[in-house]
This record gives C-alpha cells, sequence and structure tokens, in this order.
C-alpha cells in the first residue's frame, strides 16, 4: 500500500501513512496537553453565532458554500473607493526623478535582523509608506480586459481592503492633524477631516501616525458569496504585514491599538456616517446601496523603533475620539454597483464579532527580535522595495522546480512569531511584521511537501507556538511520526509527521487544484480555533484570519526574495483537511492554505506601469 492513499468516493478523502485503519490515542489517557484556559465572559449567542458561520461555510467534497451561480458583471463592485469632492493630495512616486528620495531602500533580508535608523514623518516618507504597501504594483491587458495589481494581495484581486491615515500634520500635505482616506488608483490621500492639535501629543510618542483598515464585504461577496468574510479578513492580515513590511524599510516598528472597540475604529476612520445596514432575514437581491459601507477592522500605529514603552490610557483616548463626530467631515462615498446580493449571514457574523473598548488592555511593545538567519545566499540580492513591489500571486506552477533544502528551512525561520530564541520556545509574536499583532500566536502550519532537496516528500507540521506542541500531538494522529527532519535547525519546530508521495492529496484538499500539487511545496494554516475564542472573546475570529493573512504576506515575500513565488488559496475543503491530519472537533481548524514554487508565465498577458495607468476602474 502507498504511503497516502485518496479515497475514490467523492465524499471521503483518508491519509493512510502504512497504516490501513485510523489509529487514535484514547483520550482519556494522561497527557502534558493544554488545560482549558479559563473563558472569558461573552454571550453564548455571539459564539453560536460564530461557530454557525464557521461551519455554514466550509467547502465539502459534495457541496460547497453557498455563492452566486455565476458572475453577475454588470454589478461587479468598483474596485476603488472615492470620497467625492474631498481635498486631493497627490504623494510621491519613487523612485523620484531626481533619485533623492527612496534610493537607500535596506535589502529585504536585513530588516529581519533590524530596523534601520528612523526616518521623519514627511510627505516623502508616507509617500513611500504607501507606495510599498498599498498602492497599485502594475496594470495587466490582454485582449479587451484590463486590471490592476497592488502590492497587498486580494482574493480574487478584489480588493475588499480600505486604508485611512490619521497623522500630525504634515507639510505640504495639511497644516493642521488630519484623517485622510487612501486612494491607490491616484496614489493620492483624500483629507476627510481636520483634527484636534493636542490629540497627538496627548497620546502617542513624537512622530508617530495611524493607519486604519476597513473592509467592504460586498466586494469580496459579490464574488465568494458567503464565504466572503473569511476573505475580507485573510486581506486585513495581507493589508498589516504589507504594512508592518513598509514602515520596516523606513525605520518605524507598527502595533495594531486593540484595546480600542468598534465604536472608536469606525469614529477614527470617519466610517460613522454611513447608513446603517439593516439586516434581512435571508439572502436577497436588489439595489441596496447601504451595503457598500466600510466595516472598520483595526488600526494601527506607526511609530520611530527604539521608542521604547509609554503608557496608552484607552478611555481617555476613547474619549477624545468620541469628539471626532463633530468634526467637519468633507467626501461623499461614491457607488460601487447598480444592484447588490446579501448574504445576510455575513453581516450577522460580523456584528457578533464587533470588539468592546477594553480600558484594562495594556499597550506593550516588545523589544525587537531579529528571525532566524540559516541561509543568507538563498536570497537574490533584492532590496526590500524590489519584492514588495514585485510580488505576484502565481496562476499556475511549473511542477518542475526544485527548491534548495536550505531555502526551505530559511523560508520557514522567517514565518516564526517569536524569531531567533536561543533555544527558548516559539510563542509571542516578536519578529517581522508578526510584531504587530497583539495575542499569542494561534496559528500553525502543516506542510505537503512535494519538491525539495533532500527532503523526503510527505506531511510535515510547523508549530507556531510551541506550548501547543503535545496538545498538538494528542489531537492528531497517533502514527504520525512527529520527527525533525534530517539538517533541521535546531530553533525550527519543524516536525516530519509521514512519508509519500502527497501531490494529489494537496491538490484535491485544495478544491482540486493542479496549483497545491505542482509547486515545491502547499500548505494549510491550522489554527487554535474553539478554545482561543472561548478564552479570549469571539473578537478573535476574525484575528486568526487576520494572522493567517500576515503568515501568507511572508510566504510571498519570501518566495519572491528567493526568486520563485507562491499564491493563496482560499477554496479548500475544509474538514477533509482535519480528517487527514486526524483532528475532531473544533479545538483545530484549517483557514487559510498555501502554495511555494516556481511559478508560470502567462506571456499572452502584458504588464503595464502602475503610474500613470490607464483611465478606468479595474
Amino acid at each position: 500500500m502507498p504511503p497516502f492513499s485518496v479515497s475514490h468516493h467523492p465524499s471521503r478523502l483518508i491519509l493512510l501513512p502504512r497504516f490501513n485503519a485510523i489509529h487514535r490515542r484514547n483520550i482519556s489517557s494522561p497527557s502534558m496537553s493544554l488545560s482549558p484556559p479559563p473563558a472569558v465572559e461573552q454571550d453564548p449567542e455571539l459564539l453560536d453565532q460564530v461557530v454557525k458561520y464557521h461551519n455554514q461555510t466550509k467547502h465539502a467534497f459534495n457541496n460547497y458554500a453557498r455563492g452566486p451561480r455565476g458572475l453577475d458583471w454588470a454589478n461587479q463592485p468598483n474596485p476603488f473607493r472615492r470620497y467625492v469632492s474631498a481635498p486631493l493630495v497627490s504623494l510621491f512616486h519613487f523612485p523620484t526623478a531626481d533619485g533623492s528620495a527612496g534610493s537607500d531602500a535596506p535589502a529585504y533580508s536585513a530588516v529581519f535582523r533590524s530596523l534601520p535608523p528612523p526616518k521623519p514623518i514627511s510627505k516623502s516618507t508616507i509617500s513611500q509608506l504607501f507606495y510599498d504597501s498599498l498602492a497599485l504594483s502594475a496594470w495587466k491587458t490582454t485582449g479587451f480586459s484590463t486590471w490592476s495589481l497592488r502590492v497587498n494581495p486580494s482574493s480574487g484581486n478584489l480588493h475588499p481592503t480600505e486604508a485611512y491615515v490619521i497623522a500630525p500634520p504634515i507639510d505640504t500635505v495639511s497644516i493642521s492633524p488630519f484623517v485622510a482616506h487612501y486612494v491607490p488608483k491616484e496614489h493620492s490621500l483624500e483629507i476627510r477631516a481636520q483634527i484636534p492639535a493636542g490629540f497627538f501629543p496627548e497620546f502617542f510618542p513624537q512622530g508617530s501616525f495611524l493607519v486604519g483598515i476597513s473592509s467592504i464585504f460586498w466586494r469580496e461577496a459579490w464574488k465568494y458569496g458567503e464565504r466572503a468574510f473569511r476573505y475580507c479578513n485573510h486581506d486585513v492580515g495581507h493589508a498589516i504585514a504589507a504594512v508592518s513590511m513598509a514602515a520596516a524599510g523606513l525605520g518605524w516598528d507598527v502595533k495594531i491599538l486593540d484595546g480600542l472597540g468598534h465604536d472608536d475604529l469606525e469614529k477614527l476612520m470617519g466610517l460613522q456616517f454611513f447608513p446603517r445596514f439593516k439586516i434581512p432575514s435571508r439572502p436577497v437581491k436588489g439595489k441596496l446601496p447601504d451595503i457598500e459601507f466600510e466595516h472598520p477592522d483595526c488600526v494601527l500605529l506607526v511609530f520611530p523603533n527604539g521608542v521604547g514603552e509609554f503608557d496608552l490610557n484607552y478611555e481617555e483616548l476613547s474619549l477624545a475620539i468620541s469628539e471626532f463626530p463633530k468634526l467637519e467631515w468633507k467626501g461623499k462615498p461614491n457607488l460601487l454597483s447598480k444592484e447588490h446580493i446579501c448574504w445576510d449571514i455575513i453581516y450577522r457574523t460580523a456584528e457578533a464579532v464587533k470588539k468592546p473598548l477594553e480600558i484594562g488592555n495594556k499597550f506593550v511593545i516588545d523589544p525587537f527580535r531579529s528571525s532566524g538567519l540559516f541561509s543568507e545566499r538563498s536570497y537574490k540580492g533584492f532590496t526590500l522595495r524590489e519584492v514588495v513591489r514585485k510580488r505576484r500571486s502565481a496562476v499556475d506552477m511549473d511542477g518542475v522546480t526544485v527548491m534548495e533544502r536550505e531555502t526551505f528551512y530559511q523560508i520557514l525561520l522567517h514565518c516564526l512569531p517569536s524569531g531567533f530564541q536561543n533555544g527558548q520556545e516559539q510563542m509571542k509574536q516578536l519578529a517581522l511584521p508578526f510584531r504587530a499583532l497583539s495575542w499569542e500566536s494561534e496559528v500553525h502550519a502543516a506542510l505537503f511537501v512535494h519538491k525539495v532537496k533532500e527532503v523526503p516528500s510527505g506531511l510535515y507540521f510547523l508549530v507556531r507556538n510551541e506550548d501547543h506542541f503535545e496538545d498538538l500531538k494528542k489531537a492528531t494522529r497517533s502514527e504520525f511520526k512527529w520527527m525533525k527532519p534530517e539538517g533541521c535547525p535546531n530553533d525550527l519546530p519543524l516536525y516530519e509527521l509521514a512519508r509519500g508521495d502527497c501531490r494529489q492529496l494537496a491538490k484535491r484538499l485544495s478544491c482540486h487544484q493542479d496549483i497545491a500539487s505542482d509547486g515545491c511545496f502547499s500548505l494549510g494554516m491550522v489554527a487554535r480555533f474553539k478554545p482561543t475564542l472561548h478564552s479570549k472573546g469571539v473578537w478573535m475570529y476574525p484575528r486568526l484570519f487576520w494572522e493567517t493573512g500576515v503568515l501568507g504576506q511572508i510566504l510571498y515575500l519570501e518566495a519572491h526574495a528567493v526568486g520563485i513565488s507562491a499564491t493563496g488559496i482560499g477554496c479548500f475543503f475544509d474538514d477533509p483537511v482535519h480528517e487527514v491530519l486526524g483532528l475532531r472537533g473544533s479545538d483545530y481548524q484549517s483557514l487559510y492554505h498555501f502554495t511555494v514554487g516556481g511559478p508560470v508565465l502567462d506571456k499572452r498577458i502584458m504588464s503595464l506601469p502602475a503610474y500613470p495607468g490607464p483611465d478606468v476602474d479595474a
């Protein structure tokens, strides 16, 4: 019998690593697994709603999550939000004509070791931050179709993510502190409001500003239906990582202000003026312009690295933000589609996971931790800008590219949340870009290794929070080896589970997509699920997806930095993945898939510069 076999029954997929039957440990046997964490006080109906959404939006072999039967091209959402009549300030493009700005971009691999000296806030540095994180990266055209690409990736290139900057006065941008909406098509800022002069000095260190991130669910739901809420939150994670990496090149650190509540974020970004969307009792179709509102996800504090600890009083900050609706807000949001479909469960779940203000939340800045270095020669010498702006999502993999073992290990070292630990366990998010997140890592990776030199093909597991290690061993199949592979660095918690050709297995699990089997390796991101929601609150549901998006962004950048490519895979069969790993119940759930390998380039598609681009909204 082959090491891996796949049942031909359409509703079953079974992993058999040298076994005819599934052997599991006795659940009642003694174990060093995690004890259940104390639950936070929360409305059980909110948790029920989140669990209902997650289960209802799972893909199965014989039943995909609900979505549109076809694509309504006449109502494809405009990917560019504009606030009509708001003053527009153009930002700089890089490199500048005289080479005076942006020419000192650090090497990609260098920022993982240490951040460069921080640069002051200016029009030039703010321009650079957005140019290297959320701007357009290119236009593509073929036949009668033309569309834009961005530095930050998005499921289906639909880009539900919007961004705002809340900043102190910046010369030639605004003489007063301000709130502005970032416009990627024009690489500009729409000035929406001026804020009180004392806001930044009262709460934040000198040289700091805020970046707000919001989501328009309709953009993603147009194509993906009910599963869109998952994908929107993947994209939030990608955006967080994109901002963090661009900020690192400027010597800036980034941290989520996670003590603020949903209402605070809404007021801070000026989103409270969107009409309240009345959620229907079932999916409906029609003219529903209110569905185009923006859901505030998070706000990032961007500040000079090395600033040290400072006190942040969330109660007083919330009180100051409560005055923002009284400001003079400029601009009216444009309409994105003429007609819409409302998948009601998305909006009920978004309501359920709204985070309240946490007055007692302590803002902590941990010292920067460098990432592990195993093979510097694996990188091709690109600058940070070259990597982030040339990042693309591979459409196909060539099925022949073989990755060197040391390159494989180096990529995974940069996927660790705690960086180089020198014998200590991975747990806290201290390394770039994971340090932007405010919680201990809850996401691991199950890897399907296909073509890595001197690493046997098979199933592997990267433990990104080693406090979960014994619990994971208990929760998965008893026949798994849990052995360190040959040549693996001591500080890389990578384990071989079972050997065998798993290309067809990876393909079937990822909705029968060849791209999952034709790369060097693919993976599923497995989150500690139900215990996290119980112990930290239902608002952790989107945050688990954010963490997978941050991890996915690093996989993208690492792949390009070593000369190959990658792509995120949102379509996978949830419970069959769990069956392969032997996971039962909801303690661990697969949330995002990814593949890394040699890309196949489509020569029929022509690339055009990002700026100036064609006059189309696509």
